[in-house]
């Protein structure tokens, strides 16, 4: 008998109230758009890089992005003039990333 059941034969008239924990799972608080997401490599003073480019929603929103893909990949990077700019070559796993978040990403380059 878990602790939920314990509760219901104490208090059987209680209905429980939806969580905020539930709600902070859904990825509505980023808006998604119909235009792909560009993911391209470059390199930069001999390093490589990947940038991200083409989000029009709000700038708070996309800075947002930035930092979760840093700390998933852990990783350094930026956010400048509306791209991301992330150290190193990680276009497979940001793009599966973006696709699990359900937006539209197109590779370019390399």
């Amino acid at each position: 008998m878990d602790l939920k059941d314990q509760l219901k034969n104490l208090f059987p008239d209680h209905v429980p109230e939806p969580s905020e924990e539930d709600n902070s799972d859904k990825q509505s608080d980023i808006w998604l758009q119909d235009d792909p997401i560009i993911c391209k490599y470059e390199k930069r003073k001999g390093k490589p890089i990947t940038i991200l480019e083409g989000y029009t929603g709000a700038t708070e929103d996309f800075k947002k992005l930035a930092k979760e893909l840093k700390t998933k990949l852990s990783v350094g990077g930026s956010f400048k003039d509306d791209k991301i700019i992330i150290q190193g070559d990680y276009r497979d796993k940001i793009m599966t990333l973006l696709k699990e978040k359900g937006f539209n990403v197109k590779r370019v380059g390399g």
